[in-house]
């Protein structure tokens, strides 16, 4: 329990997700379709929310492709399940999209123990996040924060020493009266109402953070060419399903036979760009190879950041 008179100035907390739920003041009345009726309403709710802030997520994707273009890394700062989806959303886009560490990463309040048990006091350590921008973060780095409340005290801590370094801050929360918006270049306040259970912002609150996230940072890796179409190129094909994927991908992107597709990648070591370079061009891997490196991925090369169809027209 938080000690001291601290939690005397959280009862009139202004924020949607400690609110009452009219929808489902009769929760524990009901049976067991009617309760998933109702927190599945509730979801449904979810997507307008988030759709509504399209605009301002994609001004962040813009913020975000500059830095990592520029040799900057976005962090992720959170607590509780906010930072646990940071992580979430970190650590998938490695094998999805070959990123490293060094182009996103996320920080948990308590952090590495607090992923699978809460760290008690670890979120109220505004002390702690201040100390970790000063320790993780370089000058062309992106700092953004993850609170369904808004107000986090760790959150704050990273938000408020990263503006005071002059870098890049954004905010994703689930309070439109978010107490921490002022900290942040651009806030993401997601109005997906009162949870069905009061509080419990593994839900609602969760769910938007984390469609937020998803079209954060996937749109950010197709802006640094990280995709052809709708295809991931730089997947890394580290089981038989990856590798059945990368194949198949192939086969999708210029419909080549299954075998011609395999035979392509193992020529180009492994490498999806110049394989799929060679069999849109129809041309040998060497050249290939070449090309590819001529038309490197390039988020300012309009209609083709990741080069590819750049470098197949210029072997036609």
């Amino acid at each position: 329990m938080t000690t001291g008179a601290a939690w005397r100035d959280l009862i009139d907390l202004r924020s949607t997700t400690e609110e009452r739920n009219p929808r489902s003041l009769e929760l524990d009345t009901l049976d067991s379709p009617d309760l998933v009726a109702t927190i599945l309403g509730e979801d449904a709710r979810v997507a307008a929310a988030v759709q509504a802030r399209t605009a301002q997520i994609a001004r962040l994707v813009e913020v975000c492709v500059a830095a990592i273009a520029a040799g900057g890394t976005v962090h992720y700062v959170g607590a509780g399940t906010s930072g646990r989806l940071g992580v979430l959303d970190a650590v998938e886009l490695v094998p999805t999209y070959s990123a490293t560490p060094d182009m996103v990463t996320a920080h948990l309040a308590g952090g590495d123990a607090a992923m699978m048990r809460a760290v008690e006091g670890a979120e109220d350590d505004e002390r702690a996040g201040a100390d970790l921008v000063d320790a993780a973060c370089g000058e062309r780095d992106v700092v953004i924060g993850l609170a369904a409340s808004g107000r986090t005290p760790f959150v704050g801590g990273a938000l408020r020493r990263a503006r005071e370094r002059g870098l890049a801050t954004a905010l994703v929360a689930a309070n439109v009266h978010a107490a921490l918006a002022p900290l942040a270049d651009e806030a993401i306040l997601l109005d997906v109402g009162p949870e069905v259970v009061t509080g419990s912002t593994r839900m609602k609150a969760a769910t938007a953070q984390k469609l937020t996230l998803n079209a954060l940072s996937t749109a950010t890796m197709v802006r640094l060419g990280k995709t052809y179409s709708n295809l991931m190129i730089d997947v890394r094909p580290t089981n038989a399903k990856l590798v059945a994927r990368t194949v198949r991908m192939l086969v999708q992107a210029t419909g080549a036979a299954a075998a011609r597709a395999a035979d392509v990648l193992e020529a180009a070591d492994g490498s999806v760009r110049v394989a799929l370079v060679a069999l849109l061009a129809g041309t040998d891997v060497e050249r290939a190879r070449a090309a590819a490196d001529r038309f490197a991925p390039d988020p300012a090369r309009t209609g083709d950041p990741a080069g590819i169809r750049s470098a197949a027209e210029s072997l036609q």
